[in-house]
């Protein structure tokens, strides 16, 4: 079966190692507050069908919703407080239905709630980018949503479908799916017709999106375009695709409905340019000769190279990577704390665990993380 194509002809999805789908309050959680067990079986048989070799990463509206027909409340609008206290409720079992049905089919799953913060600060991007990692690792599916109950209305995403493009971001992953209550963007200027495929999101664009939100969601077509917008600037490919529909993904491909956003970058390309966006590093590592030739020729910075450094800094932070004449040869993004440097400078990879007393990489800064200058 061909995947989502581009127009190339190349298999986007069969060609994606990270690829992260977004429900929406809707999708996973009926009128009456019920979980939709038998759609999300539907997704999972096609998760379970193009899984193969693919990191797969769930965010997942509802918390409220099932919160308030857990504590039979009806009432639509609510006081962000009492939203809050709701949602703590609610995620506990929403992460519940999702544990049991996953499980079910042979899948495991891991939860994970991120706030604003969490995103929009390098260093903490970055812890929750390892969390991502291990769990990957782990075998398991990340299942996401947006910490409700500590979030406040100035600090808070409000909709899923940019903390899904955040997340899809922050792993580096090639494709974002949205599944909504719609078949995609519509050009309401030529008959409603759905528009395929999107490679500049600009303000005609954005004149196309209606701000209709149901009574559980937050979003609407805005939030979708912003999201759009975060992924095309990340080398991310994203569609939107209808979750009414049963086995949803295998809807989108075998009838050929969704709308496609391109991407303008490739996503390596996108985080080295994150990587180089920072205005200041916290400190430099000075190296010889051997690892000079090494980074040059594309390889990631071992201790073994590492003469000394200079400054303090955390682990995750931005740092310059010097030669001995003091030459800038990289900027990138430490594995390593200063002080850990400080300890396994000079060393060979399989002493680290031994010297710090803790299992970690071997890369002191891998390549991908890493901008030559």
């Amino acid at each position: 079966m061909k995947w989502l194509q581009n127009e190339k002809g190349e298999m986007l999805i069969d060609n994606s190692k990270k690829i992260v789908i977004k429900l929406g309050s809707t999708t996973v959680i009926d009128k009456k507050g019920n979980f939709k067990k038998a759609w999300v079986t539907s997704l999972i048989r096609d998760i379970k069908k193009y899984k193969k070799n693919k990191d797969i990463v769930i965010v997942s509206s509802g918390a409220i919703a099932i919160g308030q027909k857990y504590l039979k409340i009806k009432q639509k609008k609510i006081k962000l407080e009492m939203s809050q206290a709701i949602a703590s409720i609610g995620q506990i079992h929403l992460a519940e239905e999702f544990q049991k049905i996953f499980k079910k089919n042979n899948f495991r799953v891991g939860q994970i709630l991120i706030s604003p913060d969490d995103t929009e600060q390098r260093k903490r991007a970055l812890n929750v980018k390892r969390t991502f990692d291990n769990l990957f690792k782990l075998k398991a599916i990340p299942i996401v949503n947006e910490n409700d109950t500590t979030a406040t209305s100035e600090i808070k995403y409000g909709d899923n479908d940019r903390l899904a493009a955040r997340v899809a971001q922050i792993i580096g992953a090639d494709t974002l799916i949205i599944f909504s209550d719609v078949d995609g963007l519509y050009d309401k200027e030529n008959q409603g017709k759905l528009i395929k495929e999107v490679k500049n999101l600009n303000s005609n664009i954005f004149k196309l999106a209606d701000t209709k939100i149901t009574s559980y969601g937050s979003g609407g077509m805005i939030t979708k375009l912003e999201a759009a917008s975060i992924c095309m600037n990340a080398g991310c490919h994203m569609f939107i695709g209808n979750g009414n529909r049963k086995n949803p993904i295998k809807y989108m491909v075998e009838k050929k409905i969704f709308t496609k956003f391109i991407p303008k970058i490739s996503t390596l390309a996108a985080r080295k340019k994150w990587i180089v966006s920072s205005l200041s590093s916290h400190g430099t590592i000075f190296i010889d000769k051997g690892a000079s030739n090494a980074l040059k020729n594309g390889k990631s910075l071992l201790a073994a190279g590492i003469k000394s450094i200079s400054g303090k800094f955390d682990k995750g932070e931005n740092i310059l990577i010097s030669d001995l004449d003091n030459n800038k040869l990289a900027r990138g993004l430490a594995s390593f704390s200063s002080n850990e440097i400080g300890k396994i400078k000079g060393r060979q990879s399989n002493e680290i665990e031994r010297i710090l007393g803790y299992s970690s990489k071997t890369e002191v800064v891998h390549k991908d993380d890493m901008v030559k200058l």
